[in-house]
């Protein structure tokens, strides 16, 4: 356990290093985006992006199927499964890929119903879309090896690899639009230069870091008929990627058919400041993933549930936090970044916010569910798809933003919050499930009393008034006091 321990700390340090400098990088090329290119071309390369995202649909969730399987070889320091199971890998991307080029070809002959409303050139739209296009395309020739740097807690290599060009990459585009004539087409050239530099440099590492990885894609289809069960994990993992792209990735598109483009910029400035919290999150707890996997493959049981309360009690303390942080602060920072015309209304807020917060609550039933891998609930991703898209259509023709966040809360709810939990302490933990729900409404009282504490504390003992962002600032330093010391007292896996 310090092994894994000490894993975990060296990659969440250094991907917390890379997610601030990154944080204030995508704050500031932003701010640049809309002053020099618009709101347009802006809320463009959003919806762009969403319709890649579709596409990427088609890898089935083979990284993951593929990590879970990667666990015990790494484990048992098998070099000739690990070896295998990597071919197959790149084998099945490989094949992938060119199903993603052919989607990409159909979908850019629709691009003149699609961006028929844009004021821009056509041209923008295929320059976009194939530029992010040839980006995507190197994750299934080139980097699919870096799973093994991942299951391996080893991430802080791609951090120091490919994360650094990602880095250097935004720093340059910033540059560009701001100094160089035609910025937007710069931004577009150094898209792709970087993408193939940091897929040099991500390859370089993990040669040297595991001399004995070579992949075999020739024999690709003898693979998978040695290895059954990832392919099986494949298939179910398609049905849980369908759910997460129409949870992630059509919200936009929908806003935009009932709105325009620049409202799709507004939510996405929104959405940056919600992904730059939860990209924290991820970049302190994400690390864990991996050893969460590896102690399943050790078989401790009352390890393994010790740790399952540990690890809920401290990312409940983080996610309360970040809510409470975002909700309070955020249009005070909007104000302050890009101007008070850019502000939404606290109903929009409040819904992104409730939506935030069961997204980072889910994080600890997801990890277990990957170490277990546990896809089998294929009728769940599809139920909360259904859900999502449908009542976002209605709810959104009716109610507009409000509407659209509102299908996207239900769907959550209702599989997220309520049935993975269950499905994971049956078929997984095989404990019984009424000790997940009393652990939430220990947490969940606990922080209910700490919010209205806060409040309190703030307006009469200080007598500050609301809507300023010191207000907001001082609130939330009250909230993080009283929630620690609450939470310490009366949880022991918080202890």
């Amino acid at each position: 356990m310090d092994s894994r321990t000490v894993k975990s700390i060296k990659n969440s340090s250094v991907a917390s290093t890379f997610y601030f400098i990154n944080l204030v990088l995508q704050f500031f090329s932003r701010k640049i985006f809309l002053d020099y290119l618009g709101a347009d071309v802006l809320g463009l390369n959003t919806t762009v992006t969403n319709l890649l995202q579709f596409l990427n649909l088609a890898e089935l969730g083979i990284g993951p199927a593929i990590a879970c399987t990667l666990y015990k070889p790494i484990f048992e320091k098998d070099s000739v499964v690990i070896n295998e199971i990597v071919s197959l890998q790149g084998w099945l991307y490989r094949r992938i890929a060119w199903i993603v080029i052919a989607g990409g070809v159909v979908l850019m002959a629709f691009f003149p119903y699609i961006f028929a409303k844009m004021p821009l050139p056509l041209w923008y739209a295929y320059a976009s879309f194939g530029v992010l296009l040839v980006s995507a395309l190197l994750s299934y020739f080139v980097n699919y090896k870096q799973i093994i740097l991942s299951a391996d807690q080893k991430e802080y290599k791609i951090q120091y690899s490919y994360k650094a060009s990602m880095l250097v990459k935004v720093l340059c585009q910033l540059l560009a639009i701001r100094y160089l004539s035609n910025g937007y087409v710069w931004w577009l050239v150094l898209e792709v230069v970087f993408a193939v530099i940091a897929s040099i440099a991500l390859n370089r590492v993990i040669a040297d870091s595991y001399p004995y990885l070579k992949t075999m894609l020739s024999q690709g289809r003898e693979l998978s008929r040695r290895y059954p069960d990832i392919l099986v994990k494949v298939k179910q993992l398609f049905f849980h990627k369908i759910g997460g792209f129409a949870l992630t990735q059509t919200s936009p598109i929908i806003i935009y058919a009932y709105t325009s483009l620049t409202v799709v910029a507004i939510y996405g400035n929104y959405m940056l400041v919600i992904l730059g919290v939860s990209s924290l999150m991820t970049a302190i707890f994400n690390s864990m993933t991996a050893g969460v996997g590896n102690l399943v493959a050790e078989g401790n049981k009352e390890k393994i549930m010790a740790v399952f309360e540990e690890l809920f009690s401290i990312r409940f303390l983080f996610t309360c936090v970040i809510c409470f942080g975002v909700f309070m602060l955020t249009p005070s920072f909007i104000t302050l970044w890009i101007g008070v015309e850019y502000v939404m209304d606290s109903v929009t807020l409040l819904l992104m916010t409730t939506i935030l917060f069961i997204n980072l609550s889910r994080t600890t039933v997801e990890a277990y569910v990957n170490a277990y891998g546990l896809y089998g609930d294929i009728l769940a991703p599809v139920v909360e798809a259904f859900i999502n898209v449908g009542l976002s259509v209605c709810l959104g023709y009716f109610f507009g933003l409000h509407g659209v966040l509102s299908g996207v809360l239900i769907s959550l709810f209702i599989v997220v919050f309520c049935w993975k939990p269950y499905y994971l302490f049956r078929k997984g933990l095989k404990e019984q499930f009424r000790i997940y729900v009393l652990m939430y409404i220990k947490h969940l009282i606990a922080a209910l009393i700490c919010v209205i504490s806060a409040y309190f504390v703030i307006k009469y003992l200080f007598g500050m008034e609301n809507e300023t962002f010191l207000y907001g600032l001082y609130s939330l330093l009250a909230f993080v006091i009283i929630l620690t010391i609450v939470l310490y007292c009366s949880v022991s896996g918080m202890r």
